[in-house]
């Protein structure tokens, strides 16, 4: 049987419909397999990213908290999934160089620096690492590359100042500060440093200005406080020394600081606060590292001797001998104590040992004073000559040896 030109039998009629849909779906299957292979990859990545970050801040707040080897577990695991994000090479560096593994804390801080050669942070840690090795040019090179990557940060120009400080280059470490001081117009932390510097320059006054402006820009930073109250004692201003040296022994971190309450009671003795002076050398001296604190026990034998504590000045003379036997103070204690006991003999031993030891003008008049006393007029007179030959300027051994004739 003949079909019909141009009609074609519904058989062949489906067949091609079903060949060109077929067609169609194969070319159609092929394309969306490309692009949701693409799509699939992008959105693995997104997700090893969000991954990544997610063990990143779990790393930080570990190592912030001082568990070192779970933040390095964390920091591992956020670079295994995402190793072009340079903060984490860095947070890997200081884990590292916590753990003082140094060479690994190098190749992390260079792994940071490869992926973002812009990265303060690694350029700042690098150097606080050479300069563990005392490698301070390397340190400076560092800090100062720090400084000019990221130049909203304080810490990395006070770093380099320091350094520079550290290698003797005041002038140039002033000159270099000098230049942040208007864009940190409120940092402390400048200010600070230029005290220090003022500190060593022996500028006494120009040190108590910069600690001062420190103190008003942080005021609850008892470094700064404690520098600007030293400087204030080493001016004779003891009275707002003292003031701050008894807050500082108020906080409960400084509490049994052993330097701060020498100074305090320094303060005091000068304040003539002689009762208050001796309560805390009494707690200087009474545990077991004020045993050996000759410092303590020289306070101690002072105010005692002037509060006329002739207990306390006796022990005081006595330790303080046996600590230091080749120092003269502790013997100028006993002399004093035996010439307020009217033990002029005892007491004229006891200054010419000390005399033997040191011949300071203080000792020599405490020496012609007993020698006085026992009517030894020449010897006497010959003390008080070589005390003003050590010091010109002592008044009492120029009345004396003028009172006694020439």
């Amino acid at each position: 049987m003949k079909t019909r030109p141009g009609i074609m039998s519904a058989a062949a009629v489906m067949l091609g419909v079903g060949l060109v849909f077929s067609g169609v779906g194969v070319t159609g299957c092929a394309k969306q397999g490309k692009h949701t292979t693409k799509h699939v990859s992008a959105a693995k990545e997104k997700m090893a990213s969000m991954k990544a970050a997610t063990e990143f801040q779990m790393a930080s707040q570990a190592f912030y908290a001082g568990d070192l080897e779970k933040a390095r577990r964390h920091a591992d695991f956020s670079v295994s999934l995402n190793d072009k994000v340079a903060k984490t090479h860095v947070l890997r560096g200081r884990i590292f160089l916590e753990m003082n593994d140094l060479d690994k804390a190098t190749g992390c801080f260079e792994d940071a620096l490869t992926r973002d050669p812009s990265n303060a942070e690694a350029e700042y840690f690098q150097g606080v690492l050479a300069e563990r090795v005392a490698r301070h040019e390397r340190a400076l090179n560092h800090y100062l590359k720090a400084a000019v990557n990221d130049q909203t940060n304080p810490q990395y120009c006070i770093a380099a100042a320091e350094v520079m400080v550290d290698l003797g280059r005041l002038d140039e470490a002033k000159r270099y500060l000098s230049g942040f001081e208007e864009r940190f117009i409120n940092n402390a932390g400048i200010r600070q440093v230029l005290g220090h510097i003022a500190l060593l320059e022996r500028d006494l006054p120009a040190a108590e200005l910069f600690f001062g402006e420190a103190r008003l820009l942080a005021p609850d930073d008892d470094s700064i406080a404690e520098s600007l109250a030293r400087v204030q004692m080493d001016l004779g201003k003891f009275a707002e020394a003292e003031r701050t040296f008894a807050r500082l022994l108020a906080v409960s971190e400084n509490a049994g600081r052993r330097d701060l309450m020498h100074v305090r009671a320094h303060c005091l003795v000068h304040l003539q606060r002689y009762v208050e002076a001796r309560e805390i050398y009494v707690r200087l001296t009474r545990d077991q590292a004020g045993s050996a604190d000759a410092d303590a026990w020289r306070g101690l034998g002072q105010v005692a001797y002037v509060l006329r504590d002739n207990m306390r000045l006796k022990t005081a003379a006595t330790r303080l001998t046996a600590i230091q036997p080749r120092s003269a103070d502790g013997h100028v204690l006993r002399g004093l104590l035996a010439r307020r006991m009217g033990e002029q003999q005892e007491a004229l031993v006891a200054f010419q040992i000390a005399v033997g030891l040191d011949q300071s003008s203080e000792s020599l008049v405490l020496l012609g004073m007993t020698q006085q006393d026992l009517r030894m007029i020449e010897q006497a007179r010959q003390s008080y000559r070589a005390a003003l030959q050590r010091n010109p300027n002592d008044a009492a051994a120029a009345q004396l040896l003028a009172a006694i004739g020439e």
